[in-house]
């Protein structure tokens, strides 16, 4: 019987079925490098708003506690924004007239609040709930990093399903005393032994159900 095809053909296919799969393979971790890239999840990134403010001056410079701004961390979902008020308590009496203040200063007379740009977005389809970490020993800069180095604030974390993760499946990694939780500067001397210690003393559960934070 008469051959159709040359012998090359065989290895042609297989060639060509290795290269496929590779070519997939590749596509695949490009895509998968590019939805981690700070391009896509905004990590890094500084956003422009109307007000320079620095949490490096009023945090580490003056030692303004984050509860004074964010008044509603412990008890809420939300940090919350600070209403124009709490700005005024102090820069009615310093830096007074200011120009990059002025726009502090038009909200306060027409009591308008400023629109601030926010830096920290998850999906609508994600529930996150800060006073449950903060009770439960999540530092502020285990999500925002050190802030308190920040001239302008900017998204330290990925904020992807994957790095929530990580710290759901082994909370002991992360958690911190509560009188802690605030301080920017906290390094545990024994994480290891501490952690476990934490975990117990709190009520602790590694939750990874999509339940958690998908409702």
């Amino acid at each position: 019987m008469a051959q159709i095809f040359h012998r090359s053909t065989n290895t042609l296919s297989r060639v060509t079925i290795f290269g496929a799969v590779f070519i997939a393979g590749f596509v695949l971790w490009v895509i998968g490098g590019i939805v981690r890239s700070p391009y896509v999840t905004n990590q890094g990134i500084a956003r422009e708003q109307p007000v320079p403010f620095s949490h490096q001056h009023h945090v580490a410079g003056l030692g303004i506690d984050c509860r004074y701004c964010h008044t509603s961390v412990e008890k809420s979902n939300f940090a919350g924004i600070p209403p124009t008020q709490t700005c005024m308590n102090c820069h009615a009496q310093i830096w007074t007239n200011a120009d990059m203040l002025a726009p502090v200063r038009n909200s306060f007379s027409s009591n308008t609040p400023i629109r601030w740009e926010r830096v920290h977005r998850l999906p609508d389809y994600v529930h996150f709930n800060h006073s449950i970490h903060i009770n439960k020993g999540v530092g502020c800069a285990s999500c925002h990093g050190r802030i308190d180095r920040m001239n302008l604030t900017y998204q330290a974390s990925p904020l992807t399903m994957e790095w929530c993760l990580d710290c759901h499946r082994a909370p002991e990694k992360y958690v911190r005393p509560r009188d802690q939780v605030f301080n920017m500067a906290y390094v545990a001397t024994d994480q290891k032994t501490l952690g476990p210690q934490l975990m117990r003393a709190y009520n602790i559960q590694k939750l990874t159900s999509c339940s958690t934070c998908h409702y």
